[in-house]
């Protein structure tokens, strides 16, 4: 594929949390590693992060007109009801943008990415891509695994949104084999012997890297470097050591883990957050068949600024103890709080807030300009005429903790609850709680940002809000 189709933006997000892979070892006698993986907290999903790693993307590219958001993951929140249409909600897009699911299997991110670049000529597409990786406890899938999300959007070239990276080439080839898989009440996932899979993915991988060169008119060093990724270690290990590429890629095993579905984007946006203008980017995704694709970065790449780099959020990390992990991944059950379950959320009420409850939008008095959160009709402003307001986004802005509580008696899947009242920057209070952080670290004074989390789940329906974190980055 030649052409000015690409990638516009893009951006990746790393959980909070991390797990030391020695404590595993600690506590269990067996398993565990060196390093660390990444841990979605309890208050996370494969939906959040989506919406997480679509709001870094779509801050370069406000602008520009969406055709379609497609998400992907592998650990969907729901099935039956699309979880798209959160991550749509989340970033306040028209109705007229299509939401749909990419999912089911760890393959179908790479799927998505492909199905974009290929309409790219015609449409522009948000792909976000999102995993939770659980492995049982002591088992290589736990101490492999990692859990994080990463988003592009993807279409032609223009004036206002210039590419960054120019896709050269896309090749893929798919044969029915089994390797991994798990069942739909499992939590666990199961792999067969790992000599069957590898003789079934490397001449693959030889037929699918050599039909993508050919496409591009590159030789093999050509390629600046090359991302080698999948759900099947050793092949992994394979095909990178035959790769006669400039570089191989740092794969983050040792302070991320394997992302599954979306490893192999998070990977590319670590890449594209490093490269310069002119170089050559190759991915190859070893799921259940091959894909590869070609990049070539453009001088758009040098002005394009992400705003939480990959770099930034590893460094921001913070060790959480096993015992919790596995509290959180309900792989050990604990004594359940004192305190009533919540009531499953209205779905009418929801309906009636979506501008507030998904994207986080006060209003704001004409002529005081008073921000209210919530959003209200009537101003507390004597200046404002009733029904005087507009809408204003307040998701991105930056607020300061004025005061705050430590509650140890609400309920929570994870006690205790931390909730502080905060003022926004350019006007606006309001009661919220925090997240990935410990009570004994709350100052007043500190400063917060917003994040689209789960409060709670009740009846099978996730009640989907706004919390407040340290603004680490």
């Amino acid at each position: 594929m030649t052409g000015s189709v690409g990638i516009l933006s893009f951006g990746a997000y790393i959980p909070y949390n991390r797990l030391d892979r020695s404590e595993i070892a600690e506590v269990m006698g067996s398993g565990g590693g060196r390093g660390q993986r990444s841990i979605a907290s309890y208050d996370e999903d494969t939906t959040t992060m989506g919406t997480e790693a679509a709001r870094i993307a779509w801050r370069d590219v406000p602008d520009i007109p969406l055709d379609s958001l497609w998400f992907s993951t592998a650990w969907p929140a729901y099935m039956e009801k699309t979880n798209a249409a959160a991550i749509h909600a989340a970033l306040r897009l028209p109705s007229e943008v299509v939401a749909a699911d990419f999912g089911g299997a760890a393959r179908s991110g790479i799927a998505a990415l492909d199905a974009a670049l290929r309409a790219g000529t015609t449409s522009n597409t948000m792909v976000a891509v999102s995993d939770i990786r659980v492995g049982l406890p002591t088992g290589k899938d736990e101490s492999e695994g990692g859990d994080g999300a990463a988003a592009m959007v993807v279409g032609a070239s223009s004036e206002a949104a210039p590419v960054v990276a120019e896709c050269l080439a896309i090749a893929s080839a798919t044969e029915e084999f089994t390797d991994r898989w798990r069942g739909s009440a499992e939590v666990a996932a199961k792999q067969w012997e790992e000599r069957f899979a590898e003789s079934m993915y490397l001449p693959l991988a030889d037929r699918v890297w050599k039909q993508a060169l050919e496409q591009a008119s590159l030789a093999e060093e050509d390629i600046d470097v090359a991302i080698v990724t999948g759900t099947h270690s050793r092949s992994v290990r394979q095909v990178s050591s035959r790769l006669k590429v400039r570089h191989i890629a740092d794969s983050l095993a040792s302070s991320v883990g394997n992302t599954g579905t979306a490893h192999f984007m998070v990977l590319l946006a670590q890449q594209l957050e490093l490269a310069a203008p002119g170089q050559t980017i190759a991915v190859v995704s070893l799921i259940d068949g091959v894909d590869a694709l070609i990049f070539k970065t453009t001088p758009a790449l040098a002005s394009h600024a992400c705003s939480r780099p990959i770099a930034s959020q590893i460094q921001a990390g913070s060790l959480l103890r096993y015992g919790k992990y596995l509290q959180w991944r309900e792989l050990l059950e604990v004594q359940p709080p004192n305190r009533l379950e919540p009531s499953r959320p209205s779905a009418s009420a929801a309906a009636r807030n979506i501008d507030w409850k998904f994207g986080f939008v006060g209003s704001k008095g004409r002529p005081s300009q008073t921000i209210h959160l919530p959003p209200a009709r009537v101003s507390i402003s004597e200046q404002d005429p009733p029904d005087a307001m507009e809408l204003v986004a307040m998701a991105d802005v930056l607020a300061t903790v004025v005061t705050y509580t430590v509650d140890r008696l609400v309920y929570s899947v994870s006690p205790p609850v931390v909730f502080a009242i905060v003022d926004f920057e350019g006007g606006g209070r309001l009661p919220v709680e925090l997240t990935d952080v410990a009570p004994q670290d709350v100052e007043v004074g500190m400063k917060v940002e917003m994040t689209f989390r789960r409060l709670f789940t009740a009846d099978g329906i996730h009640n989907y809000f706004w919390k407040a974190r340290p603004a680490r980055s």
